[in-house]
């Protein structure tokens, strides 16, 4: 019984950052119907899809007129639409937030683009490395002297757009409490990813970051803030900026404070590098793993997605579940009362419709009539 509990969220089809936002909700208790499309769609190219996990679905033309009224009909019964279409589309079929609204003045109507719903690209295409690159966020990834590297689509799709999405909506439910209204919320993966690099602003206001990639405290450009790699041709991660851990970083190498540059001095850095260069590369990762961890030295080992389920840590924690016989991360943060938890494996287009729509209120009458529908029309299911 997670805290979101007795929520409703309708959820349009579609992929990346607004179904993140739908598993986070769903994890949290909420009960999450996803409108799918008739015929293949992307979402089957992943069987099994984390994503998807948590929620029923039913499958609706949106562009029939009986397929949109029962989409309209489940939108007066929601706590909580998603959509993630270009800006526009959701109008052009009918299901708006003007129209929803109307209908269901206690709606909160969450819009996830990468744009934004206004500005000069709102309307052309684009994916996380377009909308992280324009918000500022890609140029700081890099090694000095090289390309900014791709962090895979973790900045704008799930972190400044999916996450920061989903705490929109807990937002605007809470305020619905105190205002019984509900609200739109414009969801922009630039916006979240721009936000997410608020504190180099703050570092750079400082002159404490300079416009270089890998030249930096935090992006590589400290020897003590870097991975290496080891005999075994894998990976450490060392993050000891702290001095006491830096100390007990120098120890751990055996390495002497008398023998080395400071830890600030810039200009020693390349020498700084090149000794735990070399130290590193005389024992395995796991080695490492084991000759540091029982101390505050922040060395890890660079774990890869088969090994980061088995890392007694992870493992004690329950950081990562099985559902349907996949290996996944399990929901988070943690509350003690109201814990969230993985409610379904992800349901297949259509699948537990019937049920989904009782359960949502609708009647027996206006199910049967969805099936004559789909018989004449193939627009539900």
């Amino acid at each position: 019984m997670g805290p979101l509990t007795g929520v409703r969220v309708l959820e349009l089809a579609g992929l990346g950052a607004a179904p993140f936002a739908g598993m986070v909700l769903s994890d949290f208790g909420a009960d999450v119907l996803r409108i799918d499309r008739a015929g293949p769609t992307a979402l089957a190219a992943v069987p099994n899809d984390p994503l998807g996990r948590g929620r029923r679905s039913v499958v609706l033309d949106l562009k029939s007129e009986a397929g949109l009224a029962v989409a309209l009909r489940l939108a007066d019964l929601a706590d909580v639409l998603i959509e993630g279409f270009r800006p526009g589309v959701a109008e052009r079929l009918g299901i708006g937030p003007a129209e929803c609204a109307a209908r269901n003045p206690r709606l909160v109507y969450a819009r996830m683009t990468g744009w934004g719903q206004r500005g000069p690209l709102a309307a052309r295409a684009g994916h996380d490395i377009n909308y992280i690159a324009l918000a500022g966020a890609l140029d700081p990834i890099g090694r000095a002297g090289g390309p900014p590297v791709p962090p895979l689509n973790l900045i704008g799709d799930f972190g400044g757009g999916g996450m920061l999405l989903a705490l929109g909506v807990t937002a605007a439910l809470l305020e619905r409490e105190r205002s019984g209204q509900g609200q739109v919320i414009d969801a922009a993966m630039v916006d979240g990813a721009a936000l997410l690099t608020s504190a180099l602003y703050g570092l750079r206001g400082a002159g404490l970051w300079v416009d270089e990639r890998g030249t930096n405290l935090l992006d590589g450009g400290a020897p003590f803030y870097d991975t290496y790699v080891t005999a075994d041709g894998r990976y450490v991660a060392v993050g000891a900026l702290e001095p006491q851990f830096y100390a007990v970083l120098l120890d751990g190498l055996e390495l002497s404070t008398a023998e080395l540059p400071g830890q600030h001095d810039r200009a020693g850095w390349p020498v700084l590098r090149e000794r735990f260069a070399a130290v590193f590369q005389t024992r395995t990762r796991d080695q490492w793993a084991a000759q540091f961890a029982d101390t505050d030295a922040c060395v890890t080992p660079v774990l890869n997605a088969a090994e980061a389920p088995e890392h007694p840590h992870n493992a004690e924690r329950g950081t990562f579940t099985s559902v349907g016989g996949l290996v996944q991360p399990s929901p988070a943060p943690r509350l003690s009362r109201t814990p969230a938890a993985v409610q379904e494996q992800p349901a297949g287009p259509g699948e537990h419709a019937d049920t989904a729509l009782r359960d949502w209120g609708l009647s027996t009458e206006e199910i049967a009539d969805l099936r004559r529908t789909q018989s004449d029309g193939s627009s539900a299911s």
